[in-house]
C-alpha cells in the first residue's frame, strides 16, 4: 500500500501563527498535566488528563503542519468516563476551583488566537486544521464550565 504525504506551503504569516500555536498547546499541555497531578476530585483529575491527551494531538497537529504535512485530525486518545459533560459532587474546594479557573481562562484566549489564526491562513488545510482545534478548545471550555458549574464553583445567575 502506498501512502502519500500531501505537501502543505505555509505563508510566512501562517508559519508565524502555527509557530505562536505550538508554544501554546505546549503551555496547555503542562498546564493540564500540572493541574491533574493536584487536583483532588478523581474525577476531576481524569477529565484533565482526557484534555491534556487532547492538547498533546493539537501541538502534534501544528507540528505536522510547520514540517509542511497535512496533518492527522484523528485523536486516538481514549476518552474519559465524562463523556456526558455531567458531574456529579457536592461543592468543590477553592484549590481546585483557582486551577480551574486558570484553565478556563486559558482555553478562552487559546479559542480566541484561533479565531485570529483561521483569519490569516491562506492555505486551505491549515484553515481547516485550526477550526478542528478551535472546536476541541472551545468543547475543553464547555467541559471545564460544566463541571464548575455543577460544583458550585461557577454560578450562572
Amino acid at each position: 500500500m502506498e501512502v502519500i504525504i500531501l505537501q502543505i506551503n505555509l505563508t510566512q504569516k501562517e508559519r508565524m501563527l502555527l509557530e505562536d500555536g505550538k508554544k501554546q498547546e505546549d503551555l496547555c499541555v503542562k498546564k493540564y498535566q500540572a493541574y491533574a497531578n493536584q487536583v483532588q476530585d478523581p474525577q476531576l483529575k481524569n477529565l484533565l488528563t482526557e484534555i491534556a491527551g487532547e492538547e498533546q494531538h493539537h501541538y502534534d497537529m501544528i507540528n505536522q503542519m510547520l514540517q509542511g504535512m497535512e496533518p492527522n485530525m484523528t485523536h486516538s486518545g481514549g476518552n474519559s468516563t465524562v463523556q456526558n459533560n455531567t458531574f456529579q459532587g457536592v461543592s468543590g474546594n477553592s484549590e481546585d476551583k483557582t486551577l480551574l479557573e486558570d484553565l478556563l481562562s486559558t482555553e478562552k484566549y487559546v479559542s480566541g488566537f484561533y479565531d485570529t489564526t483561521v483569519f490569516e491562513s491562506a492555505e486551505p488545510k491549515v484553515r481547516q486544521a485550526i477550526q478542528h482545534i478551535q472546536k476541541d478548545e472551545q468543547g475543553h471550555g464547555e467541559k471545564l464550565f460544566n463541571y464548575m458549574n455543577s460544583h458550585g464553583m461557577y454560578n450562572v445567575k
